[in-house]
């Protein structure tokens, strides 16, 4: 496809220096499909989501009047000269779905809106407006539960020893102990009998001890108020957010708190008006629990002209779910549960049915979490919405989506500072004779193994029924690579998650984000902060809490953070760089401190690899090695930990656990985020773990890791009800040799 010469029909960037990007121009074409690529860290999302993105986002929020720009984010303008022709963009990123426990893939997709208005018309018996079939409306929502689904019990067992007396030190909670405040209170309230086992209580002595409501009492010539344990703990430990809580009190919680589903609505989190009223023989509650696939056949059923545009609008939505590859799910899937991947096609769906053109579609690997099936299908609505008038941008590692671009920016050559610049544009035939990093691994196979590596034993998996699991049953090799694969929504995840940790001596390394604010950083979560500061105290004969950003030596005017906060009450916050300290987070001594000619500051705005040069050995060199096995060497080490991807964060965490003498480590698609040339990278370092004795269980689309296996346990056949069996599991030559599954099929295909 050729590309349109009028200046009007494309972007303009001129002079691009965000992050390390070091001034570069370019012309993208409008209304066409461009994929970004290059390796991690090269300037990608500096380009296309700080740069482009950012800038028309600025922009339309200028048109809004100053009161109501008032109340949105003051955003800086990003480093460019110059960016020409933007129209609006829209973002559609891997960003999990917030973690409220009221939002649902319906209420996500407004399919539960919809659905909710269909049952207002039609339901009988008729039980009023739409917002009466809402669970989060009092109209609508299971008073017990108010309208979660679930109710949460306190296992008592985990609060007392019910064999010992008070005075033996029956209660065991934090800060109950004997002797304490809350203990006194308790023994000295003449409800219970200090001196008697909790097991020979009364029925009234019981239920006073645990469930008495707040009553005054008279102790001596104090008055003090008496509240029975399981009351007391409620209020003290439950109502907090947990992650405020100190860690023991936190493991108490964890340990003591039981969910369990509601027993007035059992689960469906509906009043029993909303859950009685049906349409065509089924409720609403039934319809949000039924695979889309089968809502969207359900919903056909239903014949009547007077709701013929609702009816439309579901059946949009539904099948464009099916099409995307997510059939699997369940409008009453809450969104909290759903990964990177599958929340970013969630927020496609809104798209593909919106009556915009010539929009900006921005994607950050849409890819993430497909099996090379379902890529097939990504690819198809990437065109889809291309062919309606939009400019699609995609930042994407996968060759199969590279393929289909019409136009390939490739940034680089390397990462961090030794990338950020434009290395070709053009088309893909193109970069495949340009000789780039990216162009010379475009047609890069990984090949079957000679020899697979031989199991040492096996961990079993029997009867596994998480989900949609199907009683399956799997031995897991010990002592090689094992590659968990098949399409999205056959059970992977739920097999190996729902069944692998409950053995001894597993250690699970996912996406999940890092606990902590915006001081943790790499340096800080891996332990390499400690021997920094102790060669810096021991070079300056000074103490080494003086180089923590978090203790003495912070910046008393920004608290060692480096930017100032400033809260402007009803509108948004706004971040400024400290002008005590220049954003350098420490005190003007502690910078007068020197190790080899570096300050602290200087020393944490190093990459991990230039770090690696600067500690030539000892313990800080230990970490830094292990942070450049798993590709992350172009990382700063001062750089926020809120600002890593999924795939980032997942190989730090490897990074660190890595120093343990694990036996089994269960990774989930550790290839997230990774450019062709790391993959090879990953695969080595997956080698050497095994070699050095232990397990390896990869959950894994990337056809390079599968073909690298030793052992492939391949789920399916399909996703959802039509998946949760395993299909295969062998070597990955016996695979490609005689399977007749999906993987085999895309693996010969690959290979071939």
């Amino acid at each position: 496809m050729h590309l349109p010469a009028d200046s009007h029909d494309v972007i303009e960037v001129r002079g691009a220096r965000e992050n390390n990007l070091t001034g570069i121009s370019l012309d993208i074409p409008k209304r066409r499909l461009t994929v970004f690529t290059g390796v991690s860290g090269s300037g990608k999302s500096s380009l296309v989501f700080g740069t482009i993105a950012a800038e028309s986002q600025r922009l339309i929020n200028e048109t809004y009047t100053a009161f109501i720009q008032s109340f949105m984010p003051s955003l800086g303008r990003p480093e460019v000269d110059s960016l020409r022709n933007l129209s609006a963009a829209i973002l559609v990123d891997q960003e999990r779905m917030g973690a409220n426990s009221r939002s649902t893939v319906g209420t996500a997709t407004d399919a539960q809106t919809v659905l909710r208005i269909l049952y207002s018309r039609l339901g009988v018996p008729q039980v009023g407006p739409a917002t009466a079939f809402s669970f989060n409306s009092a109209e609508g929502m299971c008073q017990r539960c108010e309208g979660l689904g679930r109710v949460s019990e306190i296992d008592v067992d985990q609060l007392v020893d019910r064999d010992l007396s008070l005075n033996e030190g029956a209660i065991t909670v934090p800060n109950f102990a004997v002797d304490s405040w809350y203990w006194q209170t308790i023994v000295n309230s003449g409800f219970v009998d200090p001196d008697r086992r909790l097991r020979d209580y009364s029925e009234q002595e019981w239920a006073d001890f645990l469930h008495k409501p707040a009553t005054k009492v008279k102790v001596g010539s104090s008055n003090l108020t008496y509240e029975g344990l399981i009351t007391k703990v409620q209020r003290l430990y439950l109502v907090k957010d947990r992650d405020s809580m100190q860690s023991h009190v936190r493991a108490f919680v964890d340990r003591a708190v039981v969910f369990g589903t509601c027993p007035e609505c059992a689960g469906t989190r509906l009043n029993a008006a909303a859950r009685g009223s049906k349409v065509n023989g089924r409720t609403i509650a039934e319809c949000a629990a039924m695979q889309v696939s089968d809502l969207a056949e359900f919903v056909r059923s239903i014949e009547d002209e007077s709701v013929s545009p609702l009816l439309d609008t579901l059946s949009g939505t539904l099948d464009s779910l099916v099409e995307i590859g997510l059939d699997y799910l369940s409008l009453d899937r809450e969104s909290s549960s759903l990964s990177g991947g599958e929340a970013q096609r969630v927020k496609m769906v809104r798209h593909l049915g919106s009556s915009l053109t010539d929009v900006t579609y921005v994607f950050d690997e849409p890819t993430v979490g497909l099996h090379p099936h379902d890529i097939q299908r990504m690819n198809d609505l990437l065109i889809r919405l291309r062919d309606k008038g939009n400019t699609v941008l995609v930042v994407e590692h996968k060759p199969e989506t590279i393929e289909i671009a019409d136009h390939v920016v490739d940034l680089g050559p390397g990462a961090g500072a030794a990338g950020g610049q434009l290395c070709f544009a053009g088309t893909v035939a193109g970069l495949r004779a340009s000789g780039t990093l990216t162009g010379r691994h475009l047609g890069h196979r990984a090949r079957l193994r000679e020899v697979p590596r031989k199991a040492r034993g096996q961990l079993s998996i029997t009867g596994a029924n998480l989900h949609n699991l199907r009683d399956v049953s799997v031995d897991v090799p010990l002592g090689v690579l094992t590659v968990v694969t098949g399409v999205a929504g056959s059970g992977k995840s739920s097999l190996i998650h729902g069944s692998l940790p409950k053995h001894e001596g597993v250690v699970v390394v996912d996406q999940s984000a890092i606990r902590g604010s915006r001081r943790s950083n790499p340096a800080t979560y891996s332990g390499l902060l400690d021997p920094i500061r102790a060669a810096f105290a021991k070079a300056n004969g000074v103490k080494a809490a003086l180089f923590s950003a978090n203790s003495e030596g912070a910046c008393p005017n920004c608290k060692g953070i480096g930017l100032v906060y400033t809260d402007l009450a009803m509108m948004a916050g706004v971040a400024s760089v400290c002008e005590q300290c220049e954003g350098k987070r420490f005190t003007a001594e502690v910078l007068t401190y020197r190790l080899r000619g570096k300050d602290i500051s200087e020393v944490l705005a190093m990459s991990v690899a230039q770090a690696r040069e600067f500690f030539g050995s000892g313990q800080a060199r230990a970490v830094l090695d292990r942070l450049t096995d798993v590709g992350l060497g172009y990382l700063g080490l001062g750089q926020p930990l809120t600002t890593l991807s999924g795939g980032e964060r997942q190989r730090l965490k490897l990074a660190i656990r890595m120093a343990e003498k694990a036996a089994t480590y269960v990774l989930d698609e550790p290839t997230t985020g990774l450019h062709l040339a790391d993959v090879d990278q990953l695969l080595a370092l997956l080698d050497r773990l095994v070699d050095a004795g232990n397990t390896v269980v990869v959950i894994e689309h990337h056809q390079a890791v599968m073909a690298h296996a030793d052992w492939i346990i391949d789920l399916g056949p399909g996703a959802g009800h039509d998946g949760g069996r395993v299909v295969f599991t062998g070597p990955p030559a016996e695979l490609v040799a005689t399977g007749g599954t999906l993987t085999a099929q895309h693996l010969r295909k690959y290979l071939s």
